[in-house]
């Protein structure tokens, strides 16, 4: 049977309906009436008497005026405000501070979650140039048992990076190990093509080091920073003394001299760079580290491309964790305190407060994430560089020369899943969308427990600390660029 005409045509087609015209369908939104405080804000007063305001999941950080203060609080509080909004309350509306009350910002948190974390157009990779090293740090918990990146290792990173830089917008490189520098090597080869490779797929790319800075000389700085790595941490432990007796030669040798030398040398640059000079203190270096900043200052202060970070020594699981003079929770809260506060008085910058975490995921464990991998000397693919292969589950897969990649599934979903969604105080804290579950997936894997940001227990301090470092640092910014 031939099929009738209105089977083939849709009659609207054919004749379209007297008096009707094509016109352009605009969505209309019912005007929103009454707006609340978002469930994601953090706030305190600076030592000014200065209003901050931090919105976890816009990632917006606000400064106010004494004067300004109480007008501000008003607008946040519980019975919120209603339309019209006046400027005040447009303003905290824009930057996230306030809400509809009938968002559900839960669910606009997933939205963002799933935006960050399921991406294809990133590629993270931490090499481990070499799994050795020349020094011999007391507090390291590293094994040591190969050296440079392979050949057929290096090759199997490059075609990779080829097969997925079409489908690419950033290429984050991050050098490992060991040390990086021991693999110099494997860091010769690598570094520019990583560089022609973005260039030529205009990709956004960066590439720092983590480095003992010992062989960090002028000639590889130079061609480091040609390469695109702009971005070092670099651990000085004091002063000679401790420092020597503490991240020491694999020889036996004192490290010291060589690291300030390569660092004097890098700051005689006129290039755009950034160090985190880190100190680890424990009970023994503590107390003369406030002589090491002043000596440090000398070279450093006023130079915002050298920041200081302040960690506690740790037992992270090496052979001479029962010799640590590690401190308490309590003893290092009051160190990192005296610390910033000498390095302030000294003109050092520092790194820390929430400026460096403030965005949504700024808190995120990179190991949380499906498209950060490290590659070791052999090509294993691996997740976390605290314990590396000593941990079956960290192993996730091999890469292959010709760059293809088996993974482990089972693994992967340790290292990866939304913990958030099966943990009822995850999505009940305002810190979720900075740390979105994830700010440490081993503690998860090994003991089946959540661990909190460290700024989640110091966040008034830290926001304070926040304030008075963007002061600090606009100012060494303006002495150092006249």
């Amino acid at each position: 049977m031939k099929p009738t005409l209105d089977m083939v045509v849709s009659p609207h087609d054919r004749s379209p309906l007297p008096g009707e015209a094509l016109q352009l369908v605009q969505l209309q939104f019912q005007p929103k009436q009454r707006w609340v405080p978002s469930r994601f804000n953090a706030r305190t007063l600076g030592d000014d008497g200065r209003l901050i305001l931090w919105n976890t999941l816009s990632g917006a950080i606000s400064v106010f005026a004494p004067e300004h203060s109480d007008a501000v609080i008003s607008h946040l509080s519980r019975k919120g405000v209603t339309a019209p909004l006046d400027k005040v309350a447009e303003y905290l509306s824009r930057r996230g501070f306030l809400v509809a009350d009938d968002v559900n910002e839960l669910n606009l948190f997933r939205v963002k979650y799933g935006q960050q974390q399921w991406r294809s157009d990133i590629c993270e990779l931490i090499l481990l140039s070499s799994e050795d090293c020349n020094f011999r740090c007391v507090y390291c918990y590293e094994k040591f048992q190969r050296g440079t990146m392979s050949p057929d290792v290096r090759q199997g990173v490059r075609a990779m990076v080829l097969k997925r830089a079409p489908y690419l917008r950033e290429l984050g490189i991050s050098w490992f190990g060991g040390e990086p520098l021991y693999g110099w090597e494997a860091v010769e080869e690598l570094s520019p093509f990583f560089k022609d490779v973005a260039e030529r797929h205009n990709l956004v790319h960066h590439q720092d080091m983590t480095t003992n800075g010992y062989l960090l000389t002028e000639e590889r700085a130079t061609k480091l920073l040609d390469w695109g790595c702009r971005t070092y941490q670099i651990t000085i432990d004091g002063l000679p003394d401790e420092h020597n007796c503490k991240r020491v030669g694999r020889d036996g040798s004192p490290t010291y001299d060589t690291i300030l030398d390569n660092l004097r040398s890098l700051k005689c640059r006129k290039d755009s760079f950034g160090v985190i000079v880190r100190v680890n203190f424990d009970r023994d270096n503590f107390p003369r580290l406030g002589h090491f900043l002043e000596v440090l200052s000398e070279d450093f202060g006023g130079d915002p491309r050298f920041r200081l970070r302040f960690r506690g020594v740790g037992k992270w699981g090496g052979p001479n964790d029962d010799q640590l003079s590690t401190c308490g929770i309590g003893e290092h809260r009051a160190a990192v305190r005296t610390l910033r506060k000498k390095a302030t008085e000294v003109n050092l910058s520092q790194e820390g407060g929430i400026r460096d975490s403030a965005k949504p995921g700024g808190q995120v464990c990179y190991a949380a994430r499906p498209y950060n991998f490290i590659v070791g000397a052999t090509g294993k693919l691996m997740k976390c560089t605290v314990v590396l292969d000593t941990l079956d589950a960290n192993v996730v897969g091999q890469l292959y020369v010709d760059g293809t990649t088996k993974l482990n599934d089972e693994y992967m979903s340790k290292w990866v899943s939304p913990y958030f969604e099966s943990d009822k105080m995850c999505q009940t804290c305002y810190m979720l969308p900075g740390c979105q579950g994830g700010t440490c997936p081993l503690t998860r894997i090994r003991y089946d427990e959540r661990e909190c940001s460290g700024i989640k227990k110091v966040l008034k301090e830290e926001m304070r600390f926040t304030l008075a470092q963007t002061v600090s640092t606009q100012r060494a910014a303006a002495t150092h660029a006249s």
